[in-house]
């Protein structure tokens, strides 16, 4: 496995080894050596997600405030510009954020430590995605912090006028949002 670093150390890319020919392709999805060896930590993964979004859906910059979820995402169908911002206050980095596309073309995983705001906005006309938590979903923890906030400035790298969920357009600006310690 390749591990690519990104602006946020704790925030990596993990680009597994594909085997393939005319016939088709293999490649392991998820090791658990592997993957605390890539990351230096060790989580347990409790839920494997799989949802699908079409062209120009933009999530919100989602957290848990308890119960917070790492998550380790990965794009099957499509592509997709996938962002994380720290949001741990005692973290160097924190108010930053780094982003990745992923694809089906390039299988390029993201881990999402827990501490951090995750978002994505799809660039394909439809894009799945599998994603493992470390944590399960509890919504009455969830926040969100506007896609939008310009103190972080997020490039999107997306034209045109994105596709937002009521909560989205309801997410808070970061110094207004509470956050982790």
């Amino acid at each position: 496995m390749n591990v690519i670093s990104t602006r946020i150390p704790d925030v990596v890319v993990l680009e597994p080894k594909v085997f393939g020919d005319a016939r088709g392709f293999f490649l392991e999805s998820f090791n658990q050596r592997a993957f605390d060896e890539a990351t230096g930590t060790r989580h347990a993964f409790v839920q494997d997600n799989h949802s699908r979004s079409a062209r120009g859906v933009l999530r919100g910059l989602h957290y848990q405030l308890r119960q917070p979820q790492g998550k380790l995402v990965r794009v099957v169908r499509g592509a997709v510009f996938d962002v994380a911002v720290d949001l741990r206050k005692s973290s160097p980095t924190f108010g930053q954020w780094t982003g990745e596309e992923l694809s089906e073309e390039n299988q390029r995983q993201m881990w999402v430590p827990p501490g951090f705001g995750h978002g994505f906005v799809v660039l394909s006309e439809s894009a799945d995605f599998l994603y493992k938590t470390t944590d399960y979903y509890a919504p009455e923890h969830e926040r969100c912090i506007a896609w939008n906030d310009p103190a972080l400035a997020i490039d999107w790298r997306f034209e045109g006028e994105p596709s937002l969920s009521a909560k989205d357009m309801k997410g808070l600006p970061l110094d207004q949002a509470e956050v982790f310690a």
